[in-house]
């Protein structure tokens, strides 16, 4: 492996950083999105249980927002009990957003790198090229040298395209996981908005 890092040359060292990036953010990402984590699955059942007791406190609304990202909209929600349900649900979505925003944190980079990386490696076998061709003299030119230098340019592309192909794959997993939290908060949500609103009738 270090062999054909030393042989690929220089262009490739943006794309081994652009590699270790990429692995280290599909780490964090898969240890973050978890859905017992982010969504627990007692915890609507237990904020409607401690508002019909009418134990809602400010230390409740509190703990509740620092429980998870659910709990934080939940907690929104909470907050405005005594409040008409259109601002209810307006504190709801403006929770549900800074809640969104943390839950896509570096998808853009790993999306970045995705669709950078080829580009990174077809720019780097065009320099290996530029290199070869400009070596070459005029008088003689030995083929299997050539086809050498052809060979070890085009690494450059296999590599950018070894790190695109899951950057991508990873990038595409963790925005279909991110959506489908985000409407699961908003269907639990709005699940308190009604029995609040409800209870009042």
């Amino acid at each position: 492996m270090l062999a054909i890092i030393q042989a690929a040359g220089w262009p490739i060292w943006p794309l081994l950083i652009a590699s270790v990036v990429a692995l280290a953010l599909i780490i964090e990402r898969l240890i973050y999105l978890r859905r017992a984590k982010l969504l627990p699955p007692q915890l609507l059942d237990e904020v409607v249980r401690v508002y019909h007791n009418g134990k809602i406190t400010k230390d409740v609304v509190e703990k509740l927002e620092q429980n998870s990202p659910l709990g934080t909209v939940l907690a929104a929600a909470l907050r405005n009990v005594n409040a008409p349900r259109d601002v209810m649900k307006e504190s709801i979505e403006e929770a549900g957003r800074g809640v969104a925003h943390v839950l896509e944190r570096f998808l853009t980079t790993l999306g970045t790198i995705a669709s950078l990386a080829p580009l990174m490696g077809l720019f780097g076998t065009v320099v290996g090229m530029i290199e070869i061709f400009g070596a070459q003299n005029a008088t003689g030119t030995n083929p299997a040298q050539l086809a050498h230098g052809i060979s070890v340019a085009l690494y450059n592309t296999g590599f950018g395209l070894a790190i695109a192909m899951p950057a991508l794959v990873f990038y595409r997993h963790f925005r279909a996981l991110v959506d489908s939290f985000i409407i699961d908060m908003e269907l639990q949500s709005v699940k308190l908005v009604d029995i609040v609103h409800g209870a009042r009738k």
